[in-house]
């Protein structure tokens, strides 16, 4: 295990160093927050896969792939799905925008900051609740390589991507995640997956050991793959996360093509831990939770030196996803809701690249940093937590941010309805119904549309001027862009 120590060790000390790297490159609160708007069409590409493609994708797309075969792969097709909607259809026009938070784009579509404000503490909830359980994930990967408590994995883990985060921002986390796209990609796709199904004795043996719903492709059941979508797919397609990372892109190419490349690769990664899975099952097929599949084939089955750079993998996968949920968290709770309480205008300046805000996203990063290592210490059941995020993301967001893309005549009060309802009504419904049932996301998401077209028909059309600049920044027309700085090549 020496071997295996040492992998792990360097990774982590890389990781730091180029958070102190990136640190001299973050110097102004665009460089800091989305890299300058200049990633080329490779760093976007791989980061964009990396942050999606974290610890539930990796560890929970092995589980599921052992619970119920080729099926489990839904989960993850799911997210990849929505990255490709996301690229193919909205991406342009999200990186003309040039904002900086979901929130913003709410106030520039309806006018004024009422939607903002609602809007940014459900992201906030989203995101902090979306970190929390990413760093949760800490706590597996240290068990098998160290036997370390719990409460220990997770400072220790949380600790090293609040310092890259905290230190060189969006820029660290680039860095940081184009590692760990590669890492990710030798070891679970080029390592784990072939070395697997070679253990487990082919496909043919698999298919020789197992049931025959283990390779039916909708094994898992049409209700699950239709929740997923919802969840999932809706999920990518409004999360400040993932709109982050898009506003990072250089130009609309990169953006739609970068991001094409990455929702495709998301595909791939699905099948790949749904048939690691499936091998696991031949090689363990009594083992006590599904989630430790991927665990104990590692461990049993791969040589040294391997064996570290596969659990390396794991760790990337982790470690890219919850630096994602922190600066977006962050991001959410300096600009969209701090900024509005201290009354520094009735919304955020969007464009305050001719100052440096650095300093005050690099501590609320921090802040936020420690409040996510200390929810995750005292939160015990992961789904659960990741689900409230997830409902109360689509729930009480989807309609209204979809609806400002698509229906000129959804008007702020008609968003704010939508917020409200949506967001009520799954929390209603999760208290009825319970956290983990599928009643809450699907009423909770007609209840949001309901409002949204009712309340918007129902009040004055949203004013002509407002859209008329909301058009131009679409169009990436707007003077206000000037300040933005130039597009350098990756």
């Amino acid at each position: 295990m020496a071997v295996d120590y040492a992998v792990i060790v360097v990774y982590l000390a890389g990781m730091l160093a180029m958070g102190w790297w990136g640190m001299r490159r973050a110097r102004s609160k665009s460089e800091f927050l989305v890299a300058g708007r200049r990633l080329g069409p490779a760093m976007y590409s791989g980061t964009m896969a990396a942050i999606v493609l974290g610890g539930a994708s990796t560890i929970g797309g092995v589980g599921l792939g052992y619970q119920y075969g080729l099926s489990g792969a839904w989960m993850v097709f799911t997210i990849g799905l929505g990255l490709l909607a996301l690229s193919v259809f909205f991406s342009a026009r999200i990186a003309r925008l040039k904002v900086y938070t979901v929130s913003e784009m709410l106030d520039l579509r309806y006018g004024g900051g009422r939607a903002g404000i609602i809007s940014g503490v459900v992201m906030w909830a989203y995101t902090l609740m979306l970190a929390v359980t990413s760093t949760i994930a800490y706590a597996t990967i240290f068990d098998v390589l160290f036997d370390m408590n719990r409460a220990v994995a997770i400072v220790l883990g949380g600790s090293i991507v609040v310092a890259y985060s905290t230190l060189g921002g969006m820029w660290s986390i680039t860095l940081t995640d184009m590692v760990q796209f590669v890492v990710k990609t030798i070891g679970v796709l080029l390592l784990l997956l072939p070395i697997a199904v070679v253990k487990a004795g082919g496909f043919s043996e698999m298919k020789a050991q197992l049931p025959t719903e283990y390779f039916d492709p909708l094994g898992i059941g049409g209700e699950t793959i239709f929740t997923y979508v919802l969840i999932y797919t809706f999920g990518m397609l409004i999360g400040q996360d993932i709109w982050q990372r898009v506003f990072t892109a250089r130009s609309d190419s990169t953006a739609k093509w970068g991001g094409t490349v990455a929702g495709t690769y998301c595909l791939a990664y699905a099948l790949a831990g749904a048939v690691i899975g499936t091998a696991a099952k031949v090689l363990y097929p009594k083992l006590g939770s599904p989630d430790d599949a991927f665990a104990t084939i590692v461990k049993d089955e791969l040589p040294v030196g391997v064996r570290g750079l596969v659990l390396a993998a794991a760790l990337a996968a982790v470690m890219s996803t919850s630096s994602g949920a922190l600066i977006a968290c962050a991001t959410v709770a300096n600009n969209d809701i701090w900024s509005r309480l201290r009354g520094l205008g009735k919304a955020p300046a969007v464009n305050a690249d001719d100052h440096d805000e650095v300093k005050g996203n690099r501590l609320f990063i921090l802040i936020m940093g420690l409040a996510v290592i200390c929810t995750a210490i005292a939160i015990d059941n992961v789904v659960e937590a990741l689900t409230v995020a997830y409902n109360l993301l689509v729930g009480g967001l989807l309609v209204p941010i979809l609806g400002g893309l698509v229906w000129k005549r959804g008007t702020v009060y008609g968003a704010l309805a939508s917020v409200v309802a949506g967001g009520l009504a799954v929390v209603v419904l999760m208290a009825t119904y319970g956290i983990l049932a599928n009643e809450p996301v699907y009423y909770g998401l007609l209840a949001s549309l309901a409002a949204y077209v009712i309340v918007s028909l129902a009040t004055p059309a949203t004013d002509a001027a407002v859209l008329t600049a909301w058009r131009e920044r679409l169009a990436g027309r707007s003077p206000e862009l000037a300040s933005e700085p130039a597009p350098v090549s990756q």
